[in-house]
Protein backbone atom coordinates (compact mmCIF):
# COMPACT_ATOMS: atom_id res chain seq x y z
CA UNK A 1 0.00 0.00 0.00
CA UNK A 2 1.49 3.35 -1.11
CA UNK A 3 2.04 6.39 1.16
CA UNK A 4 -0.92 8.23 -0.39
CA UNK A 5 -3.33 5.39 0.44
CA UNK A 6 -1.80 5.04 3.91
CA UNK A 7 -2.46 8.72 4.63
CA UNK A 8 -6.00 8.46 3.27
CA UNK A 9 -6.63 5.49 5.58
CA UNK A 10 -5.24 7.41 8.59
CA UNK A 11 -7.49 10.36 7.78
CA UNK A 12 -10.51 8.03 7.51
CA UNK A 13 -9.73 6.39 10.85
CA UNK A 14 -9.23 9.79 12.50
CA UNK A 15 -12.57 10.97 11.16
CA UNK A 16 -14.26 7.92 12.67
CA UNK A 17 -12.69 8.80 16.03
CA UNK A 18 -13.88 12.40 15.81
CA UNK A 19 -15.89 13.32 18.92
CA UNK A 20 -17.56 16.28 20.59
CA UNK A 21 -14.47 17.15 22.64
CA UNK A 22 -12.34 17.43 19.55
CA UNK A 23 -15.04 19.42 17.79
CA UNK A 24 -14.96 21.87 20.69
CA UNK A 25 -11.17 22.18 20.32
CA UNK A 26 -11.50 22.88 16.61
CA UNK A 27 -14.10 25.57 17.27
CA UNK A 28 -11.90 27.12 19.95
CA UNK A 29 -8.94 27.33 17.57
CA UNK A 30 -11.09 28.84 14.82
CA UNK A 31 -12.23 31.46 17.30
CA UNK A 32 -8.61 32.11 18.30
CA UNK A 33 -7.58 32.58 14.66
CA UNK A 34 -10.41 35.06 14.18
CA UNK A 35 -9.43 36.95 17.33
CA UNK A 36 -5.83 37.24 16.12
CA UNK A 37 -7.01 38.59 12.78
CA UNK A 38 -9.45 41.08 14.29
CA UNK A 39 -6.83 42.31 16.77
CA UNK A 40 -4.41 42.94 13.91
CA UNK A 41 -7.09 44.95 12.09
CA UNK A 42 -7.78 47.09 15.14
CA UNK A 43 -4.15 47.82 15.96
CA UNK A 44 -3.25 48.51 12.32
CA UNK A 45 -6.13 50.95 11.88
CA UNK A 46 -5.71 54.15 9.93
CA UNK A 47 -6.65 56.29 12.92
CA UNK A 48 -3.80 54.78 14.95
CA UNK A 49 -1.38 54.98 12.04
CA UNK A 50 -2.08 58.69 11.53
CA UNK A 51 -1.87 59.36 15.26
CA UNK A 52 1.66 57.91 15.20
CA UNK A 53 2.93 59.62 12.04
CA UNK A 54 0.89 62.81 11.41
CA UNK A 55 0.54 65.75 13.77
CA UNK A 56 -0.56 69.37 13.34
CA UNK A 57 -0.18 72.14 15.90
CA UNK A 58 -0.08 75.93 15.58
CA UNK A 59 0.01 75.82 11.80
CA UNK A 60 2.87 73.34 11.59
CA UNK A 61 2.09 70.00 9.96
CA UNK A 62 4.41 67.11 10.70
CA UNK A 63 4.30 64.13 8.34
CA UNK A 64 6.75 61.51 9.60
CA UNK A 65 10.11 63.37 9.37
CA UNK A 66 8.88 66.38 7.35
CA UNK A 67 7.51 69.71 8.60
CA UNK A 68 5.20 71.96 6.57
CA UNK A 69 4.37 75.55 7.60
CA UNK A 70 0.76 75.75 6.45
CA UNK A 71 0.81 79.56 6.62
CA UNK A 72 3.39 79.56 3.83
CA UNK A 73 0.90 78.14 1.32
CA UNK A 74 -1.93 79.95 -0.40
CA UNK A 75 -3.95 76.73 -0.64
CA UNK A 76 -3.88 73.26 0.93
CA UNK A 77 -5.53 70.69 -1.33
CA UNK A 78 -6.19 67.06 -0.36
CA UNK A 79 -6.69 64.29 -2.92
CA UNK A 80 -7.72 60.99 -1.31
CA UNK A 81 -7.90 57.89 -3.52
CA UNK A 82 -8.62 54.24 -2.72
CA UNK A 83 -10.60 51.89 -0.52
CA UNK A 84 -9.34 53.76 2.55
CA UNK A 85 -10.15 57.14 1.00
CA UNK A 86 -12.80 58.10 3.56
CA UNK A 87 -11.00 56.91 6.68
CA UNK A 88 -7.75 58.58 5.61
CA UNK A 89 -9.51 61.94 5.19
CA UNK A 90 -11.23 61.51 8.55
CA UNK A 91 -7.89 60.74 10.21
CA UNK A 92 -6.26 63.77 8.56
CA UNK A 93 -9.11 66.02 9.67
CA UNK A 94 -8.62 64.76 13.22
CA UNK A 95 -5.07 66.12 13.08
CA UNK A 96 -5.53 69.28 10.97
CA UNK A 97 -9.11 70.37 11.55
CA UNK A 98 -11.87 70.69 8.97
CA UNK A 99 -11.53 74.39 8.18
CA UNK A 100 -7.95 74.37 6.85
CA UNK A 101 -8.28 71.85 4.00
CA UNK A 102 -10.42 71.06 0.96
CA UNK A 103 -10.27 68.52 -1.78
CA UNK A 104 -11.61 65.41 -3.49
CA UNK A 105 -12.27 61.90 -2.16
CA UNK A 106 -12.67 58.93 -4.48
CA UNK A 107 -13.46 55.57 -2.91
CA UNK A 108 -15.40 52.42 -3.75
CA UNK A 109 -18.04 52.88 -1.03
CA UNK A 110 -20.30 55.67 0.12
CA UNK A 111 -18.85 57.86 2.89
CA UNK A 112 -20.33 57.40 6.38
CA UNK A 113 -20.35 61.22 6.53
CA UNK A 114 -19.02 63.98 4.29
CA UNK A 115 -16.34 66.48 5.27
CA UNK A 116 -17.13 70.10 4.41
CA UNK A 117 -15.13 71.38 1.47
CA UNK A 118 -14.69 67.98 -0.20
CA UNK A 119 -16.22 66.54 -3.36
CA UNK A 120 -16.99 62.84 -3.34
CA UNK A 121 -16.89 60.19 -6.07
CA UNK A 122 -17.73 56.50 -5.85
CA UNK A 123 -15.46 54.75 -8.33
CA UNK A 124 -15.63 51.12 -9.33
CA UNK A 125 -13.66 48.18 -7.94
CA UNK A 126 -12.21 45.82 -9.10
CA UNK A 127 -13.08 47.37 -12.47
CA UNK A 128 -13.61 51.08 -13.25
CA UNK A 129 -17.03 52.64 -13.77
CA UNK A 130 -18.23 55.95 -15.19
CA UNK A 131 -17.70 57.60 -11.80
CA UNK A 132 -14.04 56.49 -11.90
CA UNK A 133 -13.57 58.57 -15.03
CA UNK A 134 -15.52 61.52 -13.61
CA UNK A 135 -13.26 61.43 -10.54
CA UNK A 136 -10.12 61.37 -12.68
CA UNK A 137 -11.30 64.33 -14.76
CA UNK A 138 -12.18 66.34 -11.63
CA UNK A 139 -8.80 65.59 -10.01
CA UNK A 140 -6.83 66.48 -13.14
CA UNK A 141 -8.75 69.74 -13.49
CA UNK A 142 -8.19 70.90 -9.90
CA UNK A 143 -4.52 69.87 -9.94
CA UNK A 144 -3.92 71.80 -13.14
CA UNK A 145 -5.02 74.97 -11.31
CA UNK A 146 -2.38 74.65 -8.56
CA UNK A 147 0.68 76.91 -8.34
CA UNK A 148 4.06 76.83 -6.62
CA UNK A 149 2.33 78.38 -3.58
CA UNK A 150 0.03 75.35 -3.17
CA UNK A 151 0.49 72.31 -0.95
CA UNK A 152 -1.11 69.14 -2.32
CA UNK A 153 -1.54 66.26 0.12
CA UNK A 154 -2.21 62.94 -1.61
CA UNK A 155 -3.77 60.17 0.49
CA UNK A 156 -3.28 56.89 -1.37
CA UNK A 157 -4.58 53.40 -0.58
CA UNK A 158 -5.25 50.12 -2.35
CA UNK A 159 -7.97 49.87 -4.96
CA UNK A 160 -7.12 53.29 -6.34
CA UNK A 161 -6.13 51.80 -9.70
CA UNK A 162 -9.76 51.23 -10.69
CA UNK A 163 -11.45 53.79 -8.43
CA UNK A 164 -9.82 56.72 -10.29
CA UNK A 165 -9.09 56.06 -13.94
CA UNK A 166 -8.88 57.76 -17.31
CA UNK A 167 -7.53 56.02 -20.42
CA UNK A 168 -4.42 57.55 -21.92
CA UNK A 169 -6.00 57.11 -25.37
CA UNK A 170 -9.48 58.53 -26.06
CA UNK A 171 -10.12 55.57 -28.37
CA UNK A 172 -10.35 53.30 -25.33
CA UNK A 173 -14.01 53.27 -24.28
CA UNK A 174 -15.24 52.55 -20.76
CA UNK A 175 -16.42 49.09 -21.87
CA UNK A 176 -12.98 48.35 -23.35
CA UNK A 177 -11.33 49.63 -20.18
CA UNK A 178 -13.49 47.32 -18.05
CA UNK A 179 -12.71 44.36 -20.29
CA UNK A 180 -8.99 45.15 -20.08
CA UNK A 181 -9.12 45.25 -16.27
CA UNK A 182 -10.97 41.92 -16.11
CA UNK A 183 -8.41 40.29 -18.37
CA UNK A 184 -5.60 41.57 -16.14
CA UNK A 185 -7.26 40.65 -12.83
CA UNK A 186 -8.09 37.11 -14.00
CA UNK A 187 -4.73 36.51 -15.70
CA UNK A 188 -3.02 35.10 -12.62
CA UNK A 189 -0.29 37.74 -12.95
CA UNK A 190 1.18 39.26 -9.75
CA UNK A 191 -0.21 42.67 -8.80
CA UNK A 192 3.07 44.38 -9.71
CA UNK A 193 2.81 43.14 -13.29
CA UNK A 194 -0.87 44.03 -13.52
CA UNK A 195 -0.15 47.56 -12.33
CA UNK A 196 2.75 47.98 -14.76
CA UNK A 197 0.28 47.63 -17.63
CA UNK A 198 -2.37 49.74 -15.93
CA UNK A 199 0.11 52.57 -15.50
CA UNK A 200 0.96 52.73 -19.18
CA UNK A 201 -2.69 52.70 -20.24
CA UNK A 202 -3.69 55.51 -17.86
CA UNK A 203 -3.67 59.30 -17.88
CA UNK A 204 -3.46 59.42 -14.06
CA UNK A 205 -1.12 56.59 -13.06
CA UNK A 206 2.64 56.16 -13.18
CA UNK A 207 3.41 59.63 -11.80
CA UNK A 208 0.97 61.46 -14.06
CA UNK A 209 -0.98 63.04 -11.18
CA UNK A 210 2.32 64.44 -9.90
CA UNK A 211 2.91 65.92 -13.33
CA UNK A 212 -0.55 67.47 -13.25
CA UNK A 213 0.10 69.00 -9.80
CA UNK A 214 3.51 70.48 -10.70
CA UNK A 215 4.82 73.01 -9.61
CA UNK A 216 2.96 72.64 -6.29
CA UNK A 217 4.64 71.22 -3.18
CA UNK A 218 3.47 67.61 -2.90
CA UNK A 219 3.44 65.00 -0.15
CA UNK A 220 1.89 61.53 -0.41
CA UNK A 221 0.74 59.51 2.62
CA UNK A 222 0.55 55.81 1.83
CA UNK A 223 -1.65 53.09 3.30
CA UNK A 224 -0.04 50.32 1.32
CA UNK A 225 -1.46 47.09 -0.08
CA UNK A 226 1.63 46.35 -2.18
CA UNK A 227 5.05 44.84 -1.33
CA UNK A 228 7.18 47.23 0.72
CA UNK A 229 9.93 47.30 -1.91
CA UNK A 230 7.57 48.47 -4.69
CA UNK A 231 5.68 51.47 -3.25
CA UNK A 232 5.04 52.85 -6.76
CA UNK A 233 2.69 49.89 -7.34
CA UNK A 234 0.22 51.33 -4.78
CA UNK A 235 -2.86 52.55 -6.69
CA UNK A 236 -0.52 52.17 -9.70
CA UNK A 237 1.73 54.97 -8.44
CA UNK A 238 -0.13 58.13 -9.51
CA UNK A 239 2.27 60.44 -7.62
CA UNK A 240 5.55 58.50 -7.77
CA UNK A 241 8.31 57.84 -10.29
CA UNK A 242 7.49 54.66 -12.17
CA UNK A 243 10.00 51.83 -11.91
CA UNK A 244 8.38 49.92 -14.80
CA UNK A 245 8.72 50.57 -18.52
CA UNK A 246 6.86 50.05 -21.77
CA UNK A 247 9.21 47.15 -22.49
CA UNK A 248 8.07 45.52 -19.25
CA UNK A 249 4.47 45.83 -20.44
CA UNK A 250 5.17 44.15 -23.75
CA UNK A 251 7.02 41.34 -21.96
CA UNK A 252 4.24 40.84 -19.38
CA UNK A 253 1.54 40.72 -22.05
CA UNK A 254 3.46 38.05 -23.94
CA UNK A 255 4.29 36.08 -20.79
CA UNK A 256 0.63 35.74 -19.78
CA UNK A 257 -0.83 35.49 -23.29
CA UNK A 258 -2.91 38.63 -22.86
CA UNK A 259 -3.04 40.09 -26.37
CA UNK A 260 -5.70 37.80 -27.80
CA UNK A 261 -7.91 38.51 -24.78
CA UNK A 262 -7.64 42.32 -24.88
CA UNK A 263 -10.19 44.48 -26.75
CA UNK A 264 -9.04 45.94 -30.06
CA UNK A 265 -8.43 49.47 -28.75
CA UNK A 266 -5.90 48.35 -26.13
CA UNK A 267 -4.50 45.42 -28.09
CA UNK A 268 -3.60 47.81 -30.90
CA UNK A 269 -1.34 49.85 -28.58
CA UNK A 270 0.62 46.69 -27.84
CA UNK A 271 0.73 45.40 -31.39
CA UNK A 272 1.97 48.76 -32.68
CA UNK A 273 4.26 49.18 -29.65
CA UNK A 274 2.66 52.58 -29.19
CA UNK A 275 2.51 52.76 -25.38
CA UNK A 276 3.83 56.05 -23.96
CA UNK A 277 6.45 56.01 -21.22
CA UNK A 278 5.44 57.05 -17.70
CA UNK A 279 7.18 59.60 -15.42
CA UNK A 280 10.63 58.58 -14.16
CA UNK A 281 12.69 59.78 -11.21
CA UNK A 282 14.35 62.63 -13.12
CA UNK A 283 11.00 64.19 -14.07
CA UNK A 284 10.59 67.78 -12.80
CA UNK A 285 7.25 66.76 -11.26
CA UNK A 286 9.18 65.13 -8.42
CA UNK A 287 11.47 68.04 -7.55
CA UNK A 288 9.13 69.09 -4.70
CA UNK A 289 7.55 65.72 -3.87
CA UNK A 290 7.79 63.45 -0.84
CA UNK A 291 6.24 60.06 -0.04
CA UNK A 292 5.67 58.49 3.39
CA UNK A 293 4.21 55.07 4.29
CA UNK A 294 1.82 55.36 7.23
CA UNK A 295 0.69 51.72 7.29
CA UNK A 296 1.65 48.58 5.38
CA UNK A 297 1.14 44.83 5.46
CA UNK A 298 4.12 44.59 7.81
CA UNK A 299 2.12 46.54 10.40
CA UNK A 300 -0.68 43.96 10.26
CA UNK A 301 1.80 41.06 10.42
CA UNK A 302 3.50 42.52 13.50
CA UNK A 303 0.20 43.07 15.30
CA UNK A 304 -1.05 39.56 14.46
CA UNK A 305 2.25 38.14 15.75
CA UNK A 306 1.88 40.01 19.04
CA UNK A 307 -1.67 38.71 19.51
CA UNK A 308 -0.65 35.12 18.76
CA UNK A 309 2.22 35.30 21.26
CA UNK A 310 -0.18 36.51 23.95
CA UNK A 311 -2.41 33.53 23.10
CA UNK A 312 0.47 31.19 23.96
CA UNK A 313 1.77 30.27 20.51
CA UNK A 314 5.32 30.08 19.28
CA UNK A 315 5.07 32.56 16.39
CA UNK A 316 6.91 32.39 13.08
CA UNK A 317 6.51 34.67 10.05
CA UNK A 318 6.92 33.52 6.46
CA UNK A 319 6.09 36.01 3.70
CA UNK A 320 7.97 34.11 1.02
CA UNK A 321 4.83 32.98 -0.82
CA UNK A 322 3.79 36.54 -1.69
CA UNK A 323 2.40 36.54 -5.25
CA UNK A 324 2.55 32.74 -5.48
CA UNK A 325 -0.27 30.65 -6.91
CA UNK A 326 -2.68 29.79 -4.09
CA UNK A 327 -2.22 26.01 -4.41
CA UNK A 328 1.56 26.22 -4.30
CA UNK A 329 1.34 28.61 -1.33
CA UNK A 330 -0.98 26.21 0.52
CA UNK A 331 1.41 23.28 0.08
CA UNK A 332 4.45 25.29 1.10
CA UNK A 333 2.97 26.92 4.21
CA UNK A 334 1.42 23.68 5.47
CA UNK A 335 4.76 21.91 5.00
CA UNK A 336 6.49 24.64 7.02
CA UNK A 337 3.79 24.50 9.72
CA UNK A 338 4.15 20.73 10.14
CA UNK A 339 7.93 21.09 10.40
CA UNK A 340 7.49 23.68 13.14
CA UNK A 341 4.99 21.50 14.96
CA UNK A 342 7.73 18.88 15.40
CA UNK A 343 9.66 21.42 17.49
CA UNK A 344 6.93 23.39 19.29
CA UNK A 345 3.74 22.31 21.06
CA UNK A 346 1.60 25.27 19.89
CA UNK A 347 2.67 26.98 16.68
CA UNK A 348 1.34 29.99 14.80
CA UNK A 349 2.67 30.61 11.29
CA UNK A 350 1.77 34.06 9.94
CA UNK A 351 2.09 34.93 6.28
CA UNK A 352 1.47 38.39 4.81
CA UNK A 353 0.95 39.51 1.25
CA UNK A 354 -1.25 38.05 -1.45
CA UNK A 355 -1.59 34.82 -3.36
CA UNK A 356 -2.77 34.68 -6.96
CA UNK A 357 -5.71 32.85 -8.51
CA UNK A 358 -6.17 32.35 -12.23
CA UNK A 359 -9.96 32.17 -12.46
CA UNK A 360 -11.36 29.85 -15.15
CA UNK A 361 -14.91 29.51 -13.83
CA UNK A 362 -17.28 32.16 -12.56
CA UNK A 363 -18.03 31.21 -8.98
CA UNK A 364 -18.36 33.45 -5.92
CA UNK A 365 -15.28 33.85 -3.76
CA UNK A 366 -11.80 35.31 -3.74
CA UNK A 367 -8.14 34.42 -3.33
CA UNK A 368 -8.36 34.13 0.46
CA UNK A 369 -11.29 31.74 0.51
CA UNK A 370 -9.75 29.77 -2.36
CA UNK A 371 -6.54 29.40 -0.36
CA UNK A 372 -8.39 28.32 2.81
CA UNK A 373 -10.48 25.83 0.84
CA UNK A 374 -7.36 24.39 -0.81
CA UNK A 375 -6.00 23.80 2.69
CA UNK A 376 -9.18 22.13 4.00
CA UNK A 377 -8.70 18.73 2.36
CA UNK A 378 -4.97 18.77 3.14
CA UNK A 379 -5.55 19.16 6.90
CA UNK A 380 -8.55 16.83 7.30
CA UNK A 381 -8.65 15.40 10.86
CA UNK A 382 -5.41 17.19 11.81
CA UNK A 383 -5.13 19.67 14.67
CA UNK A 384 -4.54 22.53 12.25
CA UNK A 385 -6.54 25.70 11.65
CA UNK A 386 -6.04 27.96 8.62
CA UNK A 387 -7.46 31.47 8.32
CA UNK A 388 -6.94 33.65 5.27
CA UNK A 389 -8.56 37.07 4.92
CA UNK A 390 -8.16 40.50 3.40
CA UNK A 391 -7.65 43.51 5.65
CA UNK A 392 -10.04 45.51 3.46
CA UNK A 393 -12.91 43.23 4.49
CA UNK A 394 -13.65 42.18 0.91
CA UNK A 395 -12.43 39.02 -0.83
CA UNK A 396 -12.93 38.92 -4.59
CA UNK A 397 -16.57 39.12 -5.68
CA UNK A 398 -17.91 37.85 -2.36
CA UNK A 399 -19.27 39.72 0.69
CA UNK A 400 -16.68 38.04 2.91
CA UNK A 401 -13.14 39.06 3.87
CA UNK A 402 -12.00 35.44 3.73
CA UNK A 403 -12.56 32.07 5.32
CA UNK A 404 -11.30 29.72 8.00
CA UNK A 405 -10.77 25.95 7.65
CA UNK A 406 -9.75 23.32 10.19
CA UNK A 407 -9.44 19.58 10.63
CA UNK A 408 -13.22 19.19 10.83
CA UNK A 409 -14.10 21.18 7.70
CA UNK A 410 -14.22 18.23 5.28
CA UNK A 411 -16.32 16.07 7.61
CA UNK A 412 -18.75 18.86 8.43
CA UNK A 413 -19.09 19.67 4.74
CA UNK A 414 -19.87 16.06 3.87
CA UNK A 415 -22.48 15.93 6.63
CA UNK A 416 -24.10 19.03 5.12
CA UNK A 417 -24.05 17.69 1.57
CA UNK A 418 -21.25 20.02 0.44
CA UNK A 419 -18.43 19.03 -1.89
CA UNK A 420 -15.16 20.78 -1.06
CA UNK A 421 -13.42 19.57 -4.22
CA UNK A 422 -16.23 20.76 -6.49
CA UNK A 423 -16.33 24.17 -4.80
CA UNK A 424 -12.57 24.50 -5.27
CA UNK A 425 -12.74 23.55 -8.94
CA UNK A 426 -15.57 26.02 -9.60
CA UNK A 427 -13.87 28.87 -7.66
CA UNK A 428 -17.06 28.90 -5.58
CA UNK A 429 -15.59 29.01 -2.10
CA UNK A 430 -17.88 31.60 -0.54
CA UNK A 431 -21.13 29.54 -0.62
CA UNK A 432 -19.16 26.64 0.85
CA UNK A 433 -17.73 28.58 3.80
CA UNK A 434 -20.93 30.56 4.30
CA UNK A 435 -22.99 27.37 4.64
CA UNK A 436 -20.58 26.08 7.30
CA UNK A 437 -20.53 29.39 9.19
CA UNK A 438 -16.82 29.76 8.41
CA UNK A 439 -16.88 32.77 6.10
CA UNK A 440 -15.34 35.85 7.72
CA UNK A 441 -17.90 38.56 7.11
CA UNK A 442 -16.94 41.88 8.70
CA UNK A 443 -17.87 44.32 5.91
CA UNK A 444 -15.55 46.88 4.30
CA UNK A 445 -13.02 48.04 6.88
CA UNK A 446 -12.03 51.36 5.30
CA UNK A 447 -8.46 50.06 5.33
CA UNK A 448 -6.37 48.03 2.90
CA UNK A 449 -3.08 46.42 3.97
CA UNK A 450 -3.12 43.31 1.78
CA UNK A 451 -3.97 39.87 3.23
CA UNK A 452 -3.13 37.84 6.32
CA UNK A 453 -2.84 34.07 6.51
CA UNK A 454 -2.85 32.69 10.03
CA UNK A 455 -2.04 28.98 10.44
CA UNK A 456 -2.30 27.32 13.87
CA UNK A 457 -1.04 23.85 14.84
CA UNK A 458 -1.52 22.41 18.31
Amino acid sequence: MGPGRNRARRVFVNLLMFDANRDSLFRQMCDTAREIFLHALEEASIARGFARHVHCERGLLRVCEDLYDLQAYSRVLVISIGKAGHTMVEALVQQMGESSIEGIVASSVEPPAQVRGFRYFRGGHPTPNAESIHAANAILKVLDAQTAASLVIFLLSGGGSSIVEKPVDDEISLDDLITTYRVLVHSGAPIGEINAIRKHLSAVKGGRLARAAFPAQQVSLLVSDVPDDTPDALASGPTMPDSTSVDDCYRIAEKHGLLLQLPHSTRELFEQRALEETAKSDDQAFYRSRWWPVLSNQTAVEQASAAAERAGFSVHVDNSCDDWDYARAADDLLKRLRELREKFERVCLISGGEVTVKVTNGGVGGRNQQFALACASKIAAENITVLSAGTDGVDGNSPAAGGVADGSTVMRAQASGLDAHAALEKFDAYPFFSALGDAIEIGPTGNNLRDLRILLAY
